[in-house]
């Protein structure tokens, strides 16, 4: 089988299982239902597989599969480019996804619209597979608004509720913003490169790099930063940038299985993907890797901090995503794009097992999410705590598990740019270990450590209790681990959490895996600096534990320990010292608030305006009600000439001939 048939099975194998059990899964019952999408997307992962052994054997591959539609030179297809960097997106994005879809079956198995998830979340991967595998820019907003509209139909599957229809239509709205500048980006490469093709653009890059353009006024602007920034900001959209990361944390409306899936190796990681494949384009534009940078690092440290003070267990894990989506954005913005995918690898298995372990806890909670309420399940459910600490440990950056050395790497790089805007960079990455370490396990200690909280009533932020309807778990009715096909995937995650970091942080970032699928200019390698120190992973564990991220890590770690099980009135005091700060992180730096203020409350203002003077005023009282008007005072004049008196018919006829008369003498 040659490479391209290998591409359209990994694309269309999932699609067609979506399509299948989405007209007829009801008819073909729930084990059909989920088998056969299991099987579409488990065929996808083994051509991935294969495709990636294709690729490490020479055979790149970059064709079209047809034309969708020609005007004139312009032609606008549908093709795949497989080179190393694809290949290993497919690689992570169909290994994720196939867990997810095991762990849906314990997950939803009490849902009644269990084959209707399956459909979804087969076609969110068929959907991701397609963005990752373009070849052009046509393909790749396909796959980008595929995604953002399957994730709406996840995000707000559980339709009936309130919270899941705002949080869904949030996303939407969101990625909408995002996608406005995404389009003017793709316009301007259409418009000045002539073509929607990778390899023709950045082949015509080099010569538009001195191109300017008038936006507004006779100021002249670069073409290439208008350009990179243009389509970052539908990056930001996508990867839950600041400002536009305020959809993400609300996601968690949504099923467990689609948390992770959206926030482990798809639908968040499309921009970083994005913006590593525009690595030819943004080389050229100093001032669009300073806003990179800059970006990244404000919402690796702001989102950090906002996960110390969530009580969902998902939004928790939500929030580091947001962070850890902030330090791969840094390496974009430093020229360490092979450190970015290298984190964004690692960081899919632990995130993954992150989520689907706090889904076995919320299985085993009956459904309650609040850590408040939980508390000793460690002895009740071993195979989730164990699989929770290797997670927790990776995200924490701890040696030798995975999380270490891709963001080892990235600090290292940052410390080595000298991008504008790297020491900010530099100084919010190397606070953002600790505060990741602290709220990491902070998370764990309270739902697997400590005594049993399951009968006690939540607090709210003053520390008054709440007589919320309990969930049923109970002394009499304690949590018990989750069935097999939730634990599998947890343990089936937990190996490469461990391994992924050491066996393939040499290839990826030292070892040239990338080849030419990424571009970096001479004077923007900082890894190719970095790897001048290389001396192998021994090496790189040594330094590690020497060097001041491995020790903020632990000192992060040692404090979670002392507030919440050492000394377990403190952080309760530490928020009442901490007054307007804690206020301000309560309520995630007003963000929602803002825009709901300016931004829904602006557009119903501007709506109520054209209401009541567009329609009331204008339309249904000038035209409509006016031209009433008109008719109802014709109609009385003409209602007097009209009696039914001859005299009146008589005086009528003389003064139209007079009328007459006096026209035709005057003419």
């Amino acid at each position: 089988m040659d490479i391209k048939t290998l591409a359209l099975v990994v694309a269309l194998a999932p699609l067609v299982a979506s399509v299948v059990v989405g007209l007829w899964g009801p008819r073909l019952g729930r084990a059909a239902s989920h088998w056969l999408c299991i099987l579409g997307v488990a065929v996808s992962f083994l051509a991935s597989i294969v495709a990636w052994r294709d690729v490490q054997a020479g055979n790149v591959f970059n064709g079209d599969v047809y034309t969708w539609l020609a005007s004139g030179d312009l032609s606008f297809s549908i093709g795949f480019l497989i080179d190393p960097l694809t290949v290993t997106m497919m690689l992570v994005v169909s290994f994720v996804s196939l867990m997810v879809h095991v762990y849906t079956i314990g997950y939803m198995a009490d849902d009644p619209g269990y084959t209707r998830f399956f459909s979804y979340i087969s076609l969110f991967t068929f959907s991701m597979l397609m963005l990752v595998m373009s070849n052009n820019f046509l393909q790749l907003f396909f796959g980008w608004e595929a995604v953002g509209l399957v994730s709406y139909l996840l995000i707000g599957f559980w339709y009936e509720r309130p919270t899941a229809n705002y949080a869904s239509l949030k996303a939407f709205l969101a990625n909408r913003v995002g996608d406005f500048g995404f389009v003017l980006g793709i316009g301007l490469v259409l418009a000045y490169a002539g073509s929607l093709d990778y390899a023709t653009v950045f082949a015509k890059a080099p010569q538009l790099a001195g191109t300017t353009i008038a936006i507004w006024g006779d100021a002249a602007w670069s073409l290439m930063t208008v350009t990179c920034i243009c389509l970052f900001v539908g990056a930001m959209g996508k990867s839950a940038q600041v400002p536009l990361h305020v959809w993400l944390p609300d996601s968690m409306e949504g099923p467990t299985p689609i948390s992770a899936l959206i926030h482990a190796a798809t639908m968040v990681t499309a921009g970083i993907f994005m913006v590593a494949r525009m690595s030819p384009l943004f080389e050229l534009s100093q001032t669009a890797l300073s806003v990179v940078t800059v970006i990244g690092a404000t919402t690796a440290l702001s989102m950090a901090f906002l996960g110390i003070v969530q009580n969902d267990i998902k939004r928790v894990v939500a929030y580091s995503t947001l962070s850890q989506l902030g330090y791969m954005t840094v390496a974009l913005g430093v020229s360490a794009y092979s450190a970015a995918i290298f984190h964004l690898m690692t960081h899919a298995f632990f995130k993954a097992l992150l989520f689907l372990a706090a889904g076995s806890v919320i299985i085993a909670m009956h459904h309650e999410q609040d850590l408040r309420r939980m508390g000793g399940l460690r002895r009740f459910m071993p195979v989730t705590w164990a699989t929770a600490v290797v997670g927790s440990l990776a995200l924490a950056g701890i040696p030798p598990f995975a999380g270490f050395f891709s963001k080892d790497a990235i600090i290292e790089a940052v410390h080595l740019s000298t991008v504008p805007g790297h020491g900010y960079a530099y100084v919010a990455v190397m606070a953002g270990v600790f505060i990741t370490a602290f709220y990491s396990f902070r998370m764990l200690f309270l739902a697997f450590h400590g005594k049993p909280r399951w009968a006690e009533p939540a607090h709210d932020g003053d520390g008054h209790g709440h007589d919320d309807t309990h969930h049923g778990v109970d002394a009499d009715h304690p949590p018990k681990e989750s069935p097999w096909v939730v634990t599998v995937p947890l343990v089936l995650l937990a190996i490469p959490s461990v391994y992924a970091g050491w066996a393939y942080i040499e290839p990826m970032l030292f070892g040239g895996h990338f080849g030419a699928s990424i571009v970096v200019l001479p004077q923007h390698d900082v890894l190719a600096a970095l790897g001048r120190e290389w001396h192998g992973v021994t090496d790189f564990l040594l330094h590690g534990v020497t060097s001041a991220p491995f020790w903020l890590a632990l000192a992060g770690i040692a404090a979670a320990w002392y507030c919440y099980l050492a000394n377990p009135a403190l952080p309760e005091r530490l928020r009442k010292l901490a007054g307007p700060v804690y206020t301000l992180l309560d309520n995630k730096y007003y963000a929602d608030r803002f825009n709901d203020w300016f931004f829904a409350g602006g557009s119903r203002l501007v709506g109520r305006i054209l209401s009541d003077t567009g329609d009331r005023d204008v339309i249904d009282g000038f035209f409509v009600n006016g031209t009433a008007k008109v008719v109802g005072l014709a109609s009385a004049l003409v209602r007097h000439l009209q009696s039914g008196y001859v005299y009146h018919y008589a005086f009528t006829m003389i003064v139209g001939v007079f009328a007459l008369l006096t026209w035709w003498v005057g003419y």
